[in-house]
């Protein structure tokens, strides 16, 4: 037991995922803050394709 944990602290794979993680959540916050700034706006664009179709 005691040497599973050594190789997990040991390990960058975990390092790696959690970066990867960490960059997705940013994106993700980035990308909630753009569509809540500018949400009105794309709804009457996208209203308006849909009526000019």
């Amino acid at each position: 037991m005691m040497e599973q944990m050594k190789r997990l602290m040991v390990e960058e794979e975990g390092q790696g995922m959690a970066e990867y993680g960490l960059i997705l959540a940013g994106v993700a916050i980035v990308a909630a803050a753009t569509f809540g700034l500018l949400g009105a706006e794309i709804n009457t664009l996208i209203q308006s394709i849909i009526d000019a179709l």
